[in-house]
């Protein structure tokens, strides 16, 4: 027999959403905070911490690139689907949401990190900075979650996600200079696995009940 998920996981806005909406708030405060010392210092946070690709210097950047931005221009256009995504995400709860958010920031980077010189000119290095691999693997994980819980509300949800957001999924392609798509493809995909991993945790967690 199959077994429904948990009531939690069907939810579509978080528990708390003042709180929850405050948090994002704060965590995108912080990039800008990021940014501006960032700029002040000529942009060596972004050198120094983004992620190098098959450089032993540049493994650091798997935690801190997602921090970073080339440029406030860049940031402003990460701020809404940055604001809107983590504040969805956060339905399931703040462990949750936690732990989606580190499968897909962690799993993202390495990926950017094993083969983010991938169409680079020889002898070319590249250094990868951003929150679109988080922003990627959040909007996959609302986009899914639905169908592997078995939500009708959520997949709902993801139908008017996708209608105003899903031509950013194009983002996974190469073609656009500058633009890592190695982050969106790698988070996409963490984001898909999460929405997985979390569903069928919900599902175990119910037949131990």
């Amino acid at each position: 027999m199959v077994v429904p998920a948990p009531r939690r996981t069907a939810r579509v806005f978080p528990r708390n959403p003042v709180g929850s909406a405050l948090f994002m708030i704060l965590f995108t405060a912080g990039l800008y905070v990021v940014e501006a010392f960032d700029a002040v210092t000529g942009g060596a946070l972004d050198q120094q911490y983004g992620i190098e690709p098959l450089e032993v210097d540049g493994l650091d950047g798997v935690l801190f690139a997602p921090l970073l931005h080339g440029s406030l221009a860049h940031l402003l256009g990460n701020t809404v689907p940055f604001l809107v995504f983590g504040f969805l995400a956060m339905a399931g709860g703040f462990r949750q949401f936690v732990v989606v958010t580190a499968t897909i920031w962690i799993l993202s980077g390495i990926g950017v990190w094993l083969t983010g010189d991938i169409g680079m000119p020889p002898g070319a290095e590249s250094v990868h900075i951003g929150a679109s691999g988080v922003i990627f693997g959040w909007l996959v994980f609302l986009l899914t979650r639905g169908f592997f819980a078995r939500s009708a509300l959520q997949i709902l949800m993801a139908v008017g996600l996708f209608l105003v957001w899903g031509g950013i999924l194009l983002g996974v392609l190469p073609g656009q200079p500058g633009v890592s798509w190695q982050a969106h493809l790698f988070g996409a995909l963490a984001g898909l696995l999460a929405a997985r991993m979390v569903a069928r945790a919900d599902r175990a967690a119910v037949v131990r009940a």
